[in-house]
């Protein structure tokens, strides 16, 4: 198949774009690794001493991670965010408000292969989550422990927002004093981005409910938010449930906790086939809140009832936008 070379000739923000997102898609893929090395090369060469004094840092600051991380406004404010935006591009829609007393729960569907949609609106402020939700504290993205692992990264990571994935990262930002308190979800988790092919509304959230336990616990509100597409973005060797492929990627994602989608896409200079995402639009709209009652120790009849109420809460959301977004009338969520 002849590959399709993007022209010579085109605009400068065009290419600041591509350069955005490039260095996005190489921090998930390689930057843990490039960390890794860096730090091991500092503590065996000249720089021995400081990368000591990092590592003795690293040890003291080891729960950061799951108290709340160290967001930055300046960091989460970047003009590369704007070009990482405008390359989908990626927008965020407001169907309610969200009071600034409250606490919030936001369950992020789909996955999608590297949640574009979830770190444009929720990392940076380049699609305005601040302006369209005045009082609110930068959200936290909850993710992976493994990443807090690795020295430097950390840092990065958490001054965008993100926080550890572990349940008593979520119970500290819903426990803190006052309102305002934003823990941005991922439900679907890991194995949800082996579902991410193109037109898939496949969720992995029938059987997930240990936010919402946490949310009665402490009376926050849950928020569903949908990015049509998301599941656009890239392309996935075909992987059914029961194929061979699946079982390998199941089993590592098991033993690593991280899964292993095998994507592809468009390149830096053709159209056919790389890493780099479709320029394809996103829309990352956010629901109406549900309103809990706060229960120290649920018991699972409550926690099955409003679970039960997010299921139909997002299955209307998804319903209420979809046409908009060129999703078929007889095509609707299905829950596993």
């Amino acid at each position: 198949m002849p590959l399709h070379f993007a022209p010579l000739r085109i605009p400068l923000q065009r290419r600041l774009q591509t350069a955005a997102v490039l260095q996005w898609v190489f921090s998930f893929l390689v930057l843990a690794q490039l960390c890794t090395l860096l730090f091991a090369l500092a503590l065996c060469g000249p720089l021995r001493a400081p990368a000591l004094l990092y590592a003795l840092w690293l040890w003291a600051d080891r729960h950061t991670p799951r108290r709340g991380g160290r967001p930055s406004r300046w960091v989460r404010s970047w003009p590369l965010w704007n070009y990482f935006r405008d390359y989908f591009p990626i927008s965020l829609r407001r169907t309610a408000p969200l009071e600034p007393a409250g606490r919030y729960v936001l369950g992020l569907h789909p996955h999608g292969v590297l949640a574009a949609g979830a770190f444009g609106s929720f990392c940076t402020e380049a699609t305005g989550f601040a302006r369209l939700f005045p009082g609110l504290r930068p959200p936290r993205l909850l993710t992976l422990p493994a990443w807090f692992r690795v020295p430097l990264l950390r840092e990065y990571i958490m001054a965008g927002g993100l926080v550890s994935s572990e349940r008593s990262s979520l119970e500290f930002l819903l426990g803190q004093p006052g309102g305002g308190h934003v823990a941005a979800l991922v439900l679907g988790g890991a194995p949800e981005a082996l579902d991410a092919h193109p037109g898939a509304l496949r969720l992995r959230l029938r059987h997930r409910t240990g936010f919402v336990r946490s949310a009665l616990r402490h009376g926050a509100a849950l928020v569903p938010v949908f990015s049509f597409g998301e599941n656009e973005l890239f392309r996935q060797v075909s992987n059914p449930p029961g194929s061979a492929l699946r079982a390998l990627q199941a089993r590592a994602q098991r033993a690593l906790g991280v899964a292993f989608p095998l994507f592809h896409a468009r390149g830096v200079f053709q159209y056919d086939f790389g890493l780099l995402p479709f320029r394809r639009a996103v829309c990352t709209v956010v629901g109406r809140p549900l309103l809990l009652p706060r229960l120290p120790d649920p018991p699972p009849e409550a926690v099955g009832l409003w679970h039960g109420r997010y299921l139909r809460s997002l299955t209307q959301l998804f319903e209420q936008h979809k046409a908009e977004f060129g999703v078929p009338p007889e095509r609707h969520l299905s829950f596993v």
